[in-house]
């Protein structure tokens, strides 16, 4: 449990640095350039690469579309992969089709994941799909498997981003189910799917479910009717997440309530604090956390700076070296982007590295780790060296 004291103590100091750092100049060395000029989206949500070696990329909107696409900067044509406009439900500014991942044996068994909004009754969806094997630029649409539904109480913070991890399982990111401040409490509460990160297991099955749970997961096995899907909880709406192979750490971008928006490191089992805290700050009744073992996130900024967190990576690619090592985000609103450096102890070092005025909605990386970015002025963008 955390203590509130020393908790405060720190937390004034922090925050002093954290917004000196957040408000100084940008770095002069690195900035956006559109990948690809010749084409454009619609509120393009996601960028994925299957990593099966034909070094395509495929963006989705956030409608129901998923084009795809030669990674080349001259590229002018992009291909319908799939069209499910009306399976989903995009009419909330946060619903719509949000996530896919491709299997990791994509390349022979040719699945690849989606998690959309749906309505009547309103949920959350996971499913899984089948490419055409006569058109591997075509998706089956009558292929669809539903895995699992989440019914959503509101039409916000549905998370949305699902990834293979390293270990091969399937992460699936849950808000707590919307409104403002958590009023189901669905983020303290183990009992319910929403406001957490799911781990399962797509190549198994479990009694009446299509996967299976993982025996490693946190309440695998628990007799307190805790969800056994669930890897870790206490995120108020987490949008986008990824693992940095290098250092195995689990990042994410959990966007805030009224002041503060957070990046977290996430470890298995653990409770991130919403809706007691907001950030570092106590947002609820202190007497909550009695019990409870609170993981503080590793960086806040306040919303002075920034009014929704859009989680990113670690960049590993070989273009822009000066960023390598640095887990790079951004704020869709202020559309500013920072790298944080971080030693997985204590120093913690974060950089405004650059002011756009685009609205960022989502990172992706290619084959070569290089990364970009997805704006809603319907362009994709990467990082190049100002030299």
């Amino acid at each position: 449990m955390r203590n509130i004291l020393l908790w405060y103590t720190i937390l004034v100091f922090i925050n002093t640095i954290g917004c000196q750092n957040n408000l100084s100049q940008s770095r002069s060395t690195v900035k956006v350039v559109s990948a690809f000029p010749n084409i454009q989206f619609k509120r393009p949500v996601d960028l994925q690469t299957p990593m099966d070696g034909s070094n395509r990329l495929f963006v989705l909107e956030q409608q129901g579309k998923i084009f795809v696409f030669d990674n080349s900067p001259s590229v002018s044509e992009k291909l319908l992969f799939l069209d499910i406009t009306d399976r989903v439900n995009d009419r909330g500014n946060e619903e719509g089709l949000l996530g896919l991942a491709f299997h990791p044996d994509f390349s022979s068994n040719k699945y690849f994941f989606l998690d959309y909004t749906s309505d009547n009754p309103r949920r959350t969806i996971i499913a899984r799909y089948q490419v055409d094997p006569n058109m591997p630029s075509r998706a089956l649409k009558e292929s669809e498997q539903v895995i699992l539904e989440v019914p959503q109480p509101y039409s916000n913070h549905n998370g949305g981003q699902i990834s293979f991890g390293p270990d091969g399982y399937l992460y699936i990111a849950l808000g707590d189910g919307g409104s403002g401040g958590d009023p189901h409490n669905n983020g303290q509460n183990p009992r319910t799917l929403l406001g957490s990160i799911l781990r399962i297991d797509i190549d198994q099955t479990s009694g009446n479910k299509l996967y299976g749970i993982p025996a490693d997961n946190p309440f695998y096995g628990n007799t307190e009717g805790f969800k056994e899907e669930i890897y870790a909880y206490g995120l108020r709406n987490p949008w986008r997440f990824s693992f940095d192979l290098e250092t195995n750490r689990f990042w994410t971008g959990d966007v805030g309530q009224n002041k503060y928006e957070e990046i977290d490191i996430i470890i298995k089992g653990g409770n991130y604090g919403w809706n007691i805290f907001e950030g570092f700050h106590l947002y609820g009744n202190p007497a909550d956390t009695a019990g409870k073992s609170l993981i503080d996130p590793v960086w806040e900024y306040s919303h002075d700076v920034g009014q929704s967190v859009t989680g990113g990576f670690v960049y590993r690619g070989i273009s822009v070296p000066e960023l390598t090592g640095l887990y790079i985000y951004a704020d869709y609103v202020s559309g500013r982007i920072w790298g944080l450096k971080y030693d997985g102890i204590n120093d913690i070092q974060n950089e405004l590295l650059l002011e756009s005025d685009l609205n960022i909605s989502s990172f992706g990386t290619d084959q070569d780790n290089e990364l970009y970015l997805c704006a809603f002025d319907g362009y994709i963008y990467r990082f190049q060296s100002q030299n």
